[in-house]
């Protein structure tokens, strides 16, 4: 169970975010971009790529997906169905999702980029984060195909991924 401050604190911990308000509720930005947000009922809203939506979705079967006129343009949960490390990895996949990629490479390359292992490269760390993908638990969800066709991701990092990743009992999806 987590609450508005530990949202706060989540986000305002990302770069270049903004905390302001959207319809009397804590809204957060990164700039001027919306990626989180706080709605009426304690539900944390959360701007997101349809693949992690449903990655979020299948953790968190209280949560709904996210539509703007018919369009999938994110996730929404209860504050009280989501513990704080998953809440903390959500709001990072909603900032690297909406924060422009020059912002998203910079904060990488200061080492904040997650779980990913430095061995990968920083073509692949960016290309990566550039897809919205930060964490290991996210590299799992994906194939050794879409791994492949992000530029950037080349044989020897999803080799070293697959090692990493099989070191924690995981494995990319077939």
């Amino acid at each position: 169970m987590t609450t508005v401050s530990q949202l706060r604190k989540a986000a305002l911990a990302l770069p270049g975010t903004e905390e302001g308000t959207h319809l009397g509720m804590a809204a957060f930005s990164v700039r001027g971009k919306g990626f989180a947000s706080v709605a009426k009922g304690g539900w944390v809203q959360l701007r997101l790529p349809a693949d992690e939506a449903d990655a979020a979705l299948a953790v968190h079967p209280s949560g709904e997906r996210l539509a703007r006129a018919g369009t999938p343009i994110g996730f929404r949960v209860p504050l009280t169905d989501v513990n704080g490390k998953d809440l903390n990895a959500l709001v990072r996949a909603a900032w690297t999702h909406r924060a422009p990629k020059r912002l998203v490479t910079a904060t990488s390359q200061d080492g904040n980029d997650g779980d990913l292992p430095a061995s990968i490269g920083k073509p692949a760390t960016g290309a990566l984060l550039g897809a919205g993908i930060t964490t290991l638990a996210q590299v799992a969800t994906r194939t050794e195909q879409e791994l492949l066709a992000l530029h950037g991701v080349g044989p020897k990092a999803v080799r070293i991924l697959r090692e990493v990743l099989a070191e924690q009992g995981r494995s990319l999806r077939e």
